[in-house]
């Protein structure tokens, strides 16, 4: 409950709507196995389903094939927050549990959803990897670095016109200045997300990366997201991550984390080389993406997102300091490892 969407819409909003709330504690896996989630939903007759998709993800990973879903007939959407929600997740909790699947965007710093897709009211249509469109009160543009909008699907940061409104963050608590540098100096006249995206020509916004996530190639400003919905498509990926690390030639290099599904056993150097050429193929060769390493798990924070800019300063030898939010910090141990396995963190 210390996040803005746990407090916002699992208890206060559901309490608004007279409507009782089922909150699952634990792990969706291995307690005792995938089906969880659906045995409290079954025995609940629960009719609306929030999580985040890192939870989705952990579930296909044990589960690719969806054996352990049972009919849920009382089940009548499941809603996705917290971090990006990759096309291939969607598209499984669709063809398994039979409902829509509706993603939103918003930040503990807003209050409320800045881009959803109101099913309760109007829904529309699901494009699948984006959130749909800005709600009420957010005029939402898409930012070059100077500061000026970009034509629709071009890249860019994801800022939001002033005044924000009511209901979001009015400052930081004992820190103006920090308030004013980290969310209203970079684009005057906007408050900064730090996530960059793309708003397509019917106006649904796309939330690709953070900020930090976009890496520049050779002097190609390349999203991450974008890389990672390739490699999430590979039929023995569960989950992954791209990251860019230094380059001394472009710049920045790409670098996949792959974790594969429960039961695969195929050579790792088989899959990486099917993941490289499905980048290639995708994206092209100006992604430049050419190594990919797989991995047992992905260090992630306790709301499901993937520490990638820790990982960033392990890979190229930064110092960096333990993530106070981390679930699981033994993960870091295991990712040096394997980026030392590729020269990488070597101090």
């Amino acid at each position: 409950m210390g996040w803005v969407v746990g407090h916002s819409y699992i208890c206060y909003g559901p309490l608004i709507a007279g409507c009782t709330t089922v909150v699952y504690e634990g792990k969706p896996v291995g307690t005792p196995d995938a089906a969880a989630f659906w045995r409290v939903i079954d025995e609940h007759q629960v009719k609306s389903f929030f999580t985040a998709p890192t939870a989705l993800r952990a579930i296909k990973r044990e589960d690719p094939e969806g054996r352990l879903v049972p009919p849920l007939p009382g089940l009548q959407a499941i809603f996705l927050a917290g971090e990006r929600a990759d096309p291939d997740t969607i598209h499984w909790a669709q063809t398994h549990l039979k409902v829509p699947v509706i993603d939103h965007w918003w930040q503990t710093e807003t209050g409320y959803a800045i881009a959803a897709n109101p099913l309760g009211v109007e829904h529309l249509p699901v494009k699948i990897g984006s959130p749909s469109v800005a709600m009420p009160g957010y005029d939402v543009q898409v930012l070059d670095e100077g500061g000026h909008p970009v034509a629709p699907g071009t890249l860019g940061a994801i800022a939001i016109r002033l005044p924000l409104p009511p209901g979001t963050l009015p400052t930081l608590w004992n820190a103006e200045d920090r308030f004013l540098k980290s969310y209203l100096s970079h684009f005057p006249g906007y408050y900064e997300t730090g996530d960059a995206g793309y708003v397509d020509a019917d106006g649904y916004l796309y939330i690709m990366a953070r900020t930090d996530d976009v890496i520049n190639v050779a002097g190609h400003r390349l999203s991450t997201g974008a890389m990672e919905e390739v490699l999430a498509s590979h039929k023995d990926v569960a989950e992954c991550a791209v990251i860019g690390v230094a380059d001394d030639l472009k710049g920045q290099s790409p670098l996949g984390f792959l974790c594969l599904n429960t039961g695969t056993n195929r050579p790792h150097d088989a899959v990486v080389a099917e993941c490289v050429k499905l980048v290639r193929d995708r994206i092209g060769p100006v992604a430049d993406f050419k190594r990919a390493v797989v991995v047992d798990r992905l260090p992630k924070t306790r709301s499901g997102k993937i520490l990638r800019g820790t990982m960033v300063k392990i890979a190229d030898s930064q110092p960096w300091k333990m993530p106070a939010t981390i679930d699981d910090p033994a993960i870091l141990d295991e990712i040096t490892k394997a980026l030392q396995s590729l020269g990488l963190a070597c101090k």
